[in-house]
């Protein structure tokens, strides 16, 4: 049989009966002694004397209990109102000189930190609504379930529909539950109700109260990729106008020279002569833009790579034996084994030292030879860095190294170390040059992913 629960005696009600039992010895005592003095013919003097004695302690017990229990009140109403949202609520009279007023005041102190939080956190969420209001790429937020809850205008235009007909209903029903799905970062094509093309999708997740969200933003790719098309073709017919200008301007003057020259009736003595000499340029200028041509088809061309295992140290080694023209060190490093396309890979090693050699200077005939260029590799976390140094006059212009077609060699193509970064980017790796710090000279820095 279960047991009656106790009722518990409020804390007021305790106040008031520890106030009472405080007094009751007093009341006590002043009762006896009014029995005892008083005599008994005067009973309305002793019934005066004491119900103000019982009215006395009955006073001064509630008088206590509510002493007690008006602060606790008042500090149970500003938490309430904290609890609500209202931080505009003070108490009064919170004075710092008694442990009663270091709480109201405490209180006081954390309405107002409340307040301006709340205002700062307004202001934050104004800001950020602004911000996705008038940024131009379209911002989605689905719950776990799924569940549109939050949409931008540029989001709203790329469904078609305002905010109020598409929040709250399921990816599935809007046609985007593929933007839930695979990786986080890719390209779309496809068709959305507010437009067509190609579209840069990035997805990541973050909590709200507790409960994963997936935030989807989705730009448009299509306009970017048409300006950067129109770029690409302008410095390609840029290029290539400037090379057929310096080929075909010489080639139409001299022919124009040899055809005036073989119009005249009477020809000089030494006309075969001239005649042989103009149809060498002719020749001369025509095979540097046939190999003008074949570079560029051949930057535009590159094969994707053919991974394999290769073990490193042996291809430098191959690589460095096949330079003669100076003294190449090849520094020892670990035993390393990638997947990558060999021949390719030797073809970059092959022009970076071809590079080095070329910017490396030129012992004196009578000095002996020293090492100029020096080859080495290295493992880093995740990746391998092959490097190739040498002692020459470094680089003056860093920002041009990548230009198609720009060189500064005599007769460079300005190709070989496009190609190169090229086929390093195929491999998901990066090729830097720089120049050197610690001394003259010029590095150039290869990572592959291992």
């Amino acid at each position: 049989m279960a047991h009656p629960r106790k009722r518990k005696i409020s804390h007021e009600n305790r106040v008031f009966l520890y106030t009472l039992l405080g007094g009751l010895p007093a009341v006590i005592v002043a009762m006896v002694l009014l029995l005892w003095f008083v005599p008994a013919a005067d009973s309305k003097i002793k019934w005066t004397l004491g119900l103000l004695i019982f009215g006395f302690w009955l006073g001064y017990a509630l008088a206590v209990r509510e002493r007690v229990v008006r602060p606790l009140q008042t500090m149970a109403n500003l938490l309430t109102a904290l609890r609500e949202g209202d931080f505009s609520t003070r108490a009064r009279g919170a004075n710092r000189d008694e442990p009663l007023g270091d709480v109201l005041a405490e209180i006081n102190l954390l309405s107002g930190t409340l307040q301006e939080q709340r205002l700062g956190a307004l202001e934050a969420t104004a800001l950020l609504r602004t911000v996705m209001e008038e940024i131009d790429v379209a911002i989605f937020a689905f719950d776990a379930n799924e569940t549109l809850r939050l949409v931008n205008r540029a989001g709203q235009e790329l469904l078609a529909q305002p905010a109020e007909r598409i929040l709250g209903r399921p990816a599935q029903d809007l046609d985007m539950a593929d933007c839930l799905a695979g990786e986080g970062t890719r390209v779309l094509s496809r068709t959305f109700p507010g437009g067509k093309g190609r579209w840069g999708m990035r997805r990541t997740l973050f909590r709200e109260g507790g409960l994963p969200h997936s935030l989807v933003v989705i730009a448009d790719l299509s306009q970017p990729l048409r300006e950067e098309e129109l770029r690409a073709w302008q410095r390609l017919v840029r290029v290539i106008g400037h090379e057929l200008n310096n080929s075909l301007a010489p080639i139409k003057s001299i022919a124009g020279s040899l055809n005036t020259m073989l119009r005249r009736p009477q020809k000089a003595d030494d006309w075969e002569d001239d005649l042989r000499g103009g149809l060498e340029i002719i020749e001369a200028r025509a095979e540097g833009l046939n190999q003008f041509m074949q570079s560029y088809a051949r930057l535009a061309k590159l094969p994707a790579p053919n991974k394999q295992p290769c073990e490193i140290g042996p291809l430098l080694r191959r690589v460095v034996a096949l330079e003669t023209r100076t003294n190449v060190q090849l520094d020892p490093g670990p035993e390393l084994t990638v997947n990558v396309d060999t021949a390719q890979l030797e073809q970059v090693i092959i022009n970076l030292v071809k590079n080095a050699v070329e910017a490396a200077p030129e012992p004196a005939h009578s000095a002996p030879p020293t090492c100029c260029v020096r080859v080495g590799w290295q493992k880093t976390p995740g990746a391998m860095e092959i490097t190739v140094t040498d002692d020459g006059p470094g680089i003056a212009n860093l920002q041009n190294l990548f230009v198609p077609f720009f060189t500064t060699k005599p007769s460079g193509s300005g190709i070989g170390l496009v190609l190169c970064r090229q086929i390093a980017e195929n491999h998901g790796g990066s090729l830097a040059l720089e120049n050197r710090t610690d001394t003259h000279g010029c590095v150039a820095r290869l990572r592959l992913p291992l």
